[in-house]
């Protein structure tokens, strides 16, 4: 069977045009596909197959977008790094403060000349590793005169008083333990001032009149000295030993190069034996 139009012009011409237009639609719908699987692909995706790649081939370098992001969380790791050394709030964390008191006794010469008395002690400093630390301290002593000693003097009561200000290093023998020995020590200045005081008429208060006491008599000086001696503590709180309160107990050898009041006296050197119980933190 034969179209009898099928060899016109318009046919063919029309024909052709149907043929090229289905071929550019196949084109078209061909090209949109491509271009949405290559906006699908995601970096993830991307870095997977580049890892995958890089552990196929260890001399095959990792490029740029994974290194840097490799590089983001040690960049996040640095921002929350606590600083060591004298740097942020480890100044802080590195002052050390003690408070305490108790008793002390006379040493060699001293032995005819002052009894037994109390001491405070007060310091702060600064912790420079877990086993040495430096403090500055404060010590007020009393002790009182022996009866002999302030009767030959023609006196009633007496006192000898030290105020001093040393420069302490301690040494921890036991650090990260609950309860440990350490070492102390210092150099600084003492002032000692022996008081010959007497009772005097006559002070009135609503009860009557009484008698008074008051200094007659007083010898200052002013000098170096040193002290030294060990100690044992005991950390409160803390699950492994760490915590920065302690109780301690600390006996001192002091030393002080007091002068001769008279040849009569024998008063020279100042030894003692603070021993002191008290907190540190």
């Amino acid at each position: 069977m034969s179209f009898p139009c099928s060899k016109s012009p318009v046919w063919r011409v029309s024909f052709l045009g149907a043929a090229v237009f289905l071929a550019a639609s196949l084109a078209s719908a061909q090209s949109a596909q491509n271009q949405d699987d290559s906006t699908s692909f995601s970096p993830l995706t991307e870095s997977s197959s580049q890892q995958m790649v890089a552990s196929l081939d260890p001399g095959i370098a990792a490029p740029a977008s994974l290194a840097s992001s490799s590089a983001a969380p040690a960049a996040a790791q640095d921002n929350t790094t606590n600083y060591s050394g004298w740097k942020g709030h480890d100044i802080a964390h590195r002052l050390t403060f003690e408070a305490g008191g108790g008793f002390n006794g006379p040493l060699g010469n001293d032995t005819p000349f002052i009894t037994w008395g109390g001491n405070f002690t007060v310091g702060a400093g600064v912790r420079f590793s877990s086993r040495v630390s430096a403090l500055l301290e404060y010590q007020f002593i009393d002790n009182k005169l022996p009866g002999n000693f302030i009767a030959a003097e023609g006196v009633t009561a007496g006192d000898a008083h030290i105020n001093s200000i040393t420069g302490s290093p301690l040494i921890d023998l036991t650090p990260k333990r609950a309860n440990g020995v350490y070492l102390m020590g210092g150099f600084g200045y003492y002032h000692k001032s022996t008081n010959f005081n007497d009772y005097e008429c006559c002070a009135y208060s609503y009860f009557g009149y009484y008698d008074v006491e008051v200094t007659v008599a007083s010898v200052t000086s002013n000098q170096w000295g040193a002290n030294g001696g060990v100690g044992l503590y005991h950390r409160l709180g803390g699950m492994y030993g760490d915590s920065k309160t302690q109780l301690f107990a600390e006996a001192r050898y002091t030393y002080i190069h007091t002068p001769s009041y008279t040849q009569q006296n024998g008063f020279g050197t100042t030894e003692l034996i603070p021993v002191t119980l008290g907190v540190r933190f």
